[in-house]
């Protein structure tokens, strides 16, 4: 694509019998949510279950995406109905719960319908402006809800820094509704604690084993934002880098 930010997309990635599925599945587990911030009723249904069909295409997303499924979140099924025109809305619920599991890394959306009229995706910061990616106005016919279809996004650069160009929206559903599953990859592990370290300030650790064997072969002279952090990105290495 003519952008800097880092959008993938791929046709066909699922089924129409594996979507029917995932929304079947929704449907049992639904759990309705209202979503004060835009006044709308929203369905979203976490898939934490332990389900053959589910595992095969978690798997699916973890090879495209060169992301362990250990660095990611179970899916999300979302269902969202007709909207007001000249809304952006974010496909981020809650951004405080996803930064608390450390940087968000990569973003795959998985559209289970097709949208009659909306839904896109945007990118607001990409370039060009004229790409039809970041105005709902605009033909947008490559990120447009195509049932089956999956779009995968990096929200960091591959220096491990923020990636602001990915900072995006979602056009408003004018007719019908839509139904998407989203997976959040992280860029470690769900759950994995931190290593303390004896410094008195308490913030200096390793978030990797393989921090002590990085560090002797220089990777904290190499790599200095991944592995010692920078105004954008908490190193993963401080403590071995030496800076407490």
């Amino acid at each position: 694509m003519a952008t800097k930010v880092r959008v993938f997309l791929y046709r066909e990635f699922l089924s129409a019998k594996e979507c029917d599925y995932l929304i079947s599945l929704a449907y049992d587990l639904n759990e309705k949510s209202f979503d004060a911030a835009n006044g709308r009723l929203a369905s979203e249904t976490s898939l934490d279950i332990e389900d053959d069909i589910v595992a095969k295409i978690e798997e699916r997303i973890s090879l495209w995406t060169f992301l362990p499924k250990e660095n990611s979140k179970p899916l999300q099924v979302k269902h969202y109905e007709l909207e007001q025109d000249g809304q952006n809305l974010d496909y981020f619920t809650n951004k405080t719960k996803l930064e608390s599991n450390g940087p968000l890394m990569a973003t795959v959306i998985l559209y289970l319908s097709n949208s009659t009229q909306g839904g896109q995706i945007l990118f607001p910061e990409s370039e060009p402006k004229s790409s039809g990616m970041s105005d709902c106005g605009e033909s947008n016919k490559f990120l447009q809800p195509v049932k089956g279809n999956a779009v995968l996004f990096f929200s960091l650069h591959l220096s491990a820094t923020h990636d602001k160009r990915s900072i995006h929206s979602r056009c408003p559903i004018l007719k019908g509704d839509m139904w998407s599953a989203i997976k959040y990859l992280y860029a470690k592990p769900i759950g994995e604690s931190k290593v303390p370290t004896v410094s008195d300030g308490g913030d200096c650790i390793d978030e990797d084993d393989n921090c002590a064997a990085w560090a002797a072969m220089g990777e904290c002279q190499r790599n200095p934002v991944f592995m010692i952090g920078s105004q954008d990105y908490y190193g993963t290495c401080r403590k071995s880098c030496h800076l407490c």
